[in-house]
């Protein structure tokens, strides 16, 4: 069995007082135990703010150009725009769909809601929630063992109750296309139109087909139900209008599994 690696940076959180989402994410930092900030999050009450920023900076400000300049420095531009639009979507909803598809719950994906960490290099390899609310459904093991008719406990445990997958994966969907949208644009505009971003829209249906086919096998989890819920996350993209199907960006993955991008 491989042994979670002791980070430093997780090691210093300094959490007051255990959350789901906190409960959440040390379970998915176990399923790459040799990189534990691959999945999960962080809230950002519990971490020094030192070299975190809020994503919702990467629009209004010349962030993502600087991250383009760089990375165009090593490859070709339309690489490294598909690099930064890969990193931009594992960030936002490669790492959620790891938690819908295997306990049905979510955090909040929001542009305002997200920072990132970055390392000496400027490259983003961790994601933090300034709210830790997460997303649930009614049978969630949260509330297992509470007074169904208790007040209040939801608020101060940072959850709230979605009343179905469907809405769960809607809500997830919803706000991941909020918050990828602007950020497109802007890698869009910053990268001289290296990528379109409809092939960036395309990445991330491979990126929820690869978090559906990997994770629960990282989990040793039911992988129909994966499958089932990492489909229902496409096609609400789908509905919205957004072209998360197709060849471009698809992964090996795809060929191999029934849940298809």
């Amino acid at each position: 069995m491989t042994t979670l690696i002791d980070d430093p940076l997780i090691a210093a959180m300094a959490i007051d007082r255990m959350l789901p989402l906190h409960e959440s994410s040390r379970r998915l930092r176990e399923l790459y135990p040799q990189c534990p900030r691959v999945y999960g999050v962080a809230v950002l009450a519990d971490v020094s703010v030192r070299r975190w920023w809020p994503l919702e900076s990467a629009v209004r400000t010349n962030r993502l150009q600087v991250m383009f300049d760089e990375a165009a420095m090593d490859m070709d531009r339309r690489g490294a725009a598909r690099q930064l639009a890969a990193m931009l979507v594992h960030t936002v909803i490669g790492r959620v769909v790891a938690l819908v598809v295997l306990e049905a719950r979510a955090w909040d994906t929001g542009l305002e809601n997200l920072w990132v960490h970055v390392d000496a290099e400027g490259v983003i390899d961790w994601a933090g929630v300034v709210d830790p609310t997460v997303r649930l459904l009614p049978d969630d093991p949260y509330f297992a063992h509470r007074d169904s008719d208790c007040v209040g406990d939801g608020v101060r445990d940072g959850v709230v109750q979605l009343p179905s997958e469907a809405a769960l994966t809607t809500w997830v969907a919803h706000r991941c296309h909020r918050t990828l949208g602007p950020l497109f644009d802007k890698l869009h505009a910053v990268s001289g139109g290296a990528v379109s971003v409809a092939s960036m829209w395309q990445l991330v249906g491979s990126m929820v087909v690869a978090a559906a086919t990997q994770v629960p096998q990282l989990a040793g989890a039911d992988e129909l139900t994966a499958m089932r819920r990492g489909q229902a996350v496409l096609d609400a993209l789908v509905g919205f209008g957004l072209p998360v199907r197709g060849s471009m960006g698809a992964t090996a993955a795809d060929t191999r599994h029934p849940l298809r991008n």
